[in-house]
């Protein structure tokens, strides 16, 4: 079976659960107070996007996950090359990283609300905690995981700490570093939804919680296909530097 086959067979179930969604929404089997039909949220998402009203909330939500991603993101590399290199910073590092990694989101919030107000701070560090402990993750296990041979035979070649570092640990940790940053990214659009769901007067998720006060089933789809096609859209750009960055494992 061709690729291009194969991957029109995958459109197959999507589409039927349009249609059968669709049907239940005409035939009156799925109320519009619980679920628009899809040419109802299709008009709906026309409707917002020619008055403005997605492209401003599309806006504030990826300017909010830019800012909490760069912060967590160097967070999170800076201290998984720590703990990663270092036998002390391993030590002084992991241990307070992974008690505050099993803190709930949710239970969180309070507490940012009370320490930075309910202006951006809180949504912006809500974001940066979420993609911080993925990437520390990743980063630390694939600098913890390079093949011992390899070291042993840069030792053996003369090779400098920092030349061994440069040339063999850290690209070694590459493609675990990678695995990080697209996990980070998912939670980073989760982060955000949490965040926006609590005192936003902007956003996606402001837009969401606006049309849910009104009943309006058909904006609230809307803004989580949003969410979702931002997720797939930078899940994508990894996996499109994933693959340039990789070219040399051939696959």
């Amino acid at each position: 079976m061709s690729t291009t086959h194969s991957g029109l067979l995958r459109w197959i179930s999507p589409v039927a659960l349009l249609v059968l969604w669709q049907l239940a929404s005409g035939s009156g089997l799925l109320p519009p107070e619980k679920l628009s039909s899809p040419l109802t949220v299709l008009q709906a998402g026309i409707d917002t996007a020619s008055t403005g009203e997605l492209g401003e909330a599309f806006a504030v939500s990826v300017t909010r996950v830019l800012a909490g991603f760069t912060i967590g993101a160097s967070i999170g590399l800076l201290l998984g090359i720590v703990a990663g290199l270092s036998r002390w910073g391993n030590l002084l590092v992991d241990p307070p990283v992974q008690m505050v990694r099993t803190l709930p989101f949710l239970g969180l919030i309070p507490l940012f609300i009370l320490w930075f107000g309910i202006g951006e701070t809180p949504k912006i560090v809500l974001v940066a905690l979420g993609v911080a402990f993925p990437l520390y993750l990743n980063v630390h296990s694939g600098i913890r995981s390079v093949d011992a041979q390899l070291v042993e035979a840069t030792t053996a070649l003369g090779y400098t700490r920092a030349e061994r570092l440069w040339h063999v640990v850290l690209p070694s940790a590459v493609p675990q570093t990678l695995v990080g940053l697209r996990q980070s990214l998912g939670i980073a659009w989760l982060s955000l939804i949490v965040g926006e769901q609590v005192n936003a007067d902007a956003g996606l998720g402001y837009l969401i919680n606006n049309a849910r006060e009104f009943l309006r089933t058909d904006v609230i789809v809307v803004g989580l296909i949003v969410y979702a096609a931002l997720g797939l859209a930078t899940d994508a750009l990894v996996r499109l530097l994933e693959g340039r960055a990789l070219r040399w494992r051939g696959n």
